[in-house]
């Protein structure tokens, strides 16, 4: 476990590249459930 705690002193780019990636998934996953309910939500209009 040590080593793993140097790794990541010596080279936090790698906690940044996560944290990032975690950000652009959540905000990807966001956009899909809006697109999805917008879409749900105009077919419910054209169909009145």
């Amino acid at each position: 476990m040590e080593g793993l705690f140097t790794f990541l002193e010596n080279n936090s780019i790698y906690i940044v590249l996560t944290i990032v990636l975690i950000v652009w998934i959540g905000i990807f996953i966001f956009l899909n459930n809006t697109d999805k309910r917008l879409k749900s939500i105009e077919e419910e209009l054209k169909a009145k």
